[in-house]
C-alpha cells in the first residue's frame, strides 16, 4: 500500500469533489494520506475533509512560506495553538520560497526558525518548503540549538544539495512527479537519496505525473511516479511502497 506524505486534497481546486478524490487514492491503493496547512484559511477546510477519513489521513500544521508577510507574528499565533490543541503529526509545510517574491525574506527567515523551535518543543517532525531558499534554510537550520527531524518536501535539488542538507540533519527526502518529467535531472539523484531516506508524494493539486501532466494532480496519480521511481531505482513498486510507507511512519508515527 502506498502513502502520500504530501497531498492538499482539501484547496479549493478540489470544490466539489474531495471526498471524491480521497477515495479514488484509496481505491488505486494509496491509503495513507498527509495533508499539510497552507494558510489561516485553509484549517477548517483541511479539518473537515480530514475527519471524514480518520484511519487514512494524517495532518500537519503549519504557515507556508508564501503567505508571510508583514503580519506574519498573528498568523504563527493561531498556528501555535492548533500544534497545541490539534491532533497533528508534523509542523508544516513551512519554509522560505524566494521563486515568487524576496520582499519578506527577513519574516520568512524568521516563520520558519519559530514554528522549527515550536516542532522542537512538541517533539514533532518538520515539512520543508524550499524553493530557490536552500542556503536561507540551512543557515536558519544551523542556527537551531538543535536540528528538527523532517522531511524535504517536493525536492529537486542535486546531489550536492543532498549531501549539504545531511550535513545539517537526518533528513528524508520527498519526491513527486517532477521526477517523471523528460528533462527533470532529479531522478538521477534518487540513488544518492537512497530507498531509507524516500518519501513519496504528490503534492496535489500540483505537478502531476507523466501521463497526467499539466492536469489537476491527485493523490490516485502517485502510482505513475512510485513506478517511475521504482524502476528508476531497479526494484519492484511492491517494494518500494512497503519501503516508502515505513519510512513515512518512522517520521510521523
Amino acid at each position: 500500500m502506498l502513502t502520500d506524505s504530501h497531498t492538499h486534497l482539501y484547496l479549493e481546486e478540489f470544490d466539489g469533489d474531495a471526498s471524491e478524490a480521497v477515495d479514488r487514492a484509496i481505491k488505486a491503493g494509496v491509503t495513507r494520506l498527509m495533508f499539510p496547512n497552507v494558510s489561516l484559511d485553509t484549517i477548517e477546510p483541511m479539518k473537515s475533509l480530514a475527519s471524514r477519513y480518520p484511519s487514512h489521513v494524517d495532518m500537519a500544521m503549519g504557515l507556508h512560506p508564501t503567505e508571510v508577510d508583514g503580519d506574519f507574528r498573528a498568523a504563527i499565533d493561531v498556528i501555535e495553538k492548533e500544534l497545541r490543541e490539534g491532533n497533528y503529526k508534523a509542523v508544516g509545510e513551512i519554509g522560505i520560497d524566494l521563486y515568487w517574491d524576496k520582499t519578506f525574506l527577513e519574516q520568512q527567515k524568521e516563520a520558519f526558525e519559530r514554528q522549527c523551535r515550536l516542532a522542537i518543543e512538541l517533539d514533532k517532525p518538520v515539512i520543508i518548503h524550499c524553493r530557490e531558499g536552500l542556503d536561507e534554510i540551512i543557515e536558519v537550520l544551523k542556527g537551531l540549538e538543535k536540528v528538527p527531524r523532517g522531511v524535504f518536501h517536493s525536492f529537486g535539488g542535486t546531489v550536492e544539495d543532498v549531501e549539504r542538507i545531511r550535513q545539517v540533519g537526518d533528513f528524508y527526502f520527498g519526491i513527486n512527479g517532477i521526477v517523471t518529467f523528460k528533462n527533470a535531472k532529479v531522478k538521477e539523484v534518487l540513488p544518492t537519496i537512497g530507498i531509507d531516506r524516500l518519501l513519496l508524494e504528490t503534492d496535489s493539486p500540483y505537478l502531476a505525473p507523466v501521463p497526467h501532466r499539466g492536469k489537476r494532480n491527485e493523490s490516485a496519480f502517485m502510482i505513475h511516479t512510485a513506478a517511475f521511481c521504482a524502476n528508476t531505482l531497479g526494484v519492484t513498486t511492491d517494494f518500494l511502497a512497503e519501503k516508502t510507507t515505513g519510512n513515512y511512519h518512522k517520521l510521523f508515527g
